[in-house]
């Protein structure tokens, strides 16, 4: 019966695992997909490189939603089984803790790996494929020529471009350019235009033939207006370098190596969301025990209480090892260990005060 009553707990948790998983998946996803379309549309971005962007970005999350989605699962699938009196006849068939811990630990303990190969193998070389790219992405586009019928930004947006038409030899024609420089906005009107762009392409030269200028201040009555033969446009674009790698780029190894704070941090914190991932399974099998007549979705709210605090307390820890207020052996560590005692008192809290006043209305005379 061991078995058996093991492979059904563990086909409950999976089950929900999955579909909990799958659909903060999409929302990530659909979160993600916005953030960089916004993104290659700003900057120019190639077309090829946006899915891999996209795609990149989900699995650098995938390990923080694995362990919510643990959690969830667990609490959702003891949920069903407490509301429809299943493990209510289980224990009176001798089940004990032991047997209902046992499929689900071992299936926490295997997320947990798939956590931390994510965490300290994937995710690292993820981050660090995601900086190239971008970096590679933003340099086409500063190459890239002004394309008909589609407004090009420059200099961080400070200068639009817009053509009309594009002849054979390249020429721009019915030029549309509005330049922003301080308060004074600039807004030029031409019949036709030559786009260049330097060796280094950092500038962009763009020269309009036979059109108007206008300049002034918005809101402002002062304005002029001129008539040119020739106007010469340069515009400066930011540096598309890729800087200095950011921590959670870096190579699990080399933050091994490394004494600084920061990168200690961010090795900390890598660690500990495999462990989160197990101390989320603890704590969410005695958080799932229903009362009579309780609701089977009743327990979501205080899941869902309980990690935003465990969460936002490693990413205050993980702030405090970076900044040198907490030592490094301590690590995150203490947050764990204050989860599991906080779950401790919230988990049966409400079980205790019923019975200590049940305890204390029976002794009034």
């Amino acid at each position: 019966m061991g078995r058996i009553f093991h492979r059904y707990i563990l086909k409950e948790v999976l089950t929900s695992w999955l579909v909990v998983t799958g659909a903060l998946l999409v929302i990530l996803l659909t979160n993600q997909a916005t953030a960089v379309l916004s993104r290659a549309a700003e900057n120019q971005f190639p077309r090829e490189v946006v899915f891999q962007l996209i795609g990149l970005g989900t699995l650098q999350n995938l390990s923080v939603l694995m362990p919510v989605g643990l959690l969830l699962a667990v609490v959702i699938a003891f949920g069903r089984l407490y509301h429809e009196n299943e493990m209510t006849a289980a224990q009176a068939c001798g089940v004990g803790p032991r047997a209902v811990y046992a499929p689900v630990l071992g299936f926490a303990f295997v997320v947990a790996a798939l956590v931390a190969w994510l965490t300290l193998e994937l995710g690292p070389g993820a981050m660090a494929r995601t900086a190239y790219l971008r970096q590679r992405a933003l340099h086409a586009g500063q190459f890239a020529p002004i394309a008909p019928g589609r407004f090009r930004t420059f200099g961080g947006g400070d200068t639009v471009v817009y053509a009309q038409e594009t002849a054979s030899d390249g020429t721009l024609r019915r030029v549309f350019v509005r330049s922003r420089r301080g308060k004074r906005l600039e807004v030029a009107l031409a019949q036709r235009a030559r786009h260049e762009v330097s060796a280094d392409g950092m500038t962009h030269t763009v020269t309009l033939y036979d059109g108007e200028r206008y300049e002034g201040v918005p809101g402002s009555a002062e304005y002029r207006i001129m008539r040119f033969a020739e106007n010469v446009i340069p515009v400066r674009v930011p540096d598309a370098g890729g800087g200095d790698m950011r921590l959670d780029g870096l190579p699990t190894g080399e933050l091994l190596a490394s004494r600084d704070p920061a990168r200690r941090a961010e090795l900390h914190w890598r660690l500990a969301l495999p462990v989160m991932a197990v101390v989320l399974t603890l704590v969410a099998v005695p958080l799932s025990r229903l009362r009579p007549r309780q609701g089977r979705y009743a327990r979501i709210w205080l899941a869902v209480l309980i990690y935003f605090v465990y969460s936002n307390l490693a990413s205050a820890g993980r702030i405090w090892l970076a900044r040198g207020v907490l030592p490094e052996w301590l690590g995150l560590w203490w947050v764990h260990a204050a989860v599991l005692l906080l779950a401790t008192l919230v988990v049966p809290g409400p079980g205790w005060f019923a019975r200590w006043r049940r305890r204390w209305l029976e002794a009034r005379p």
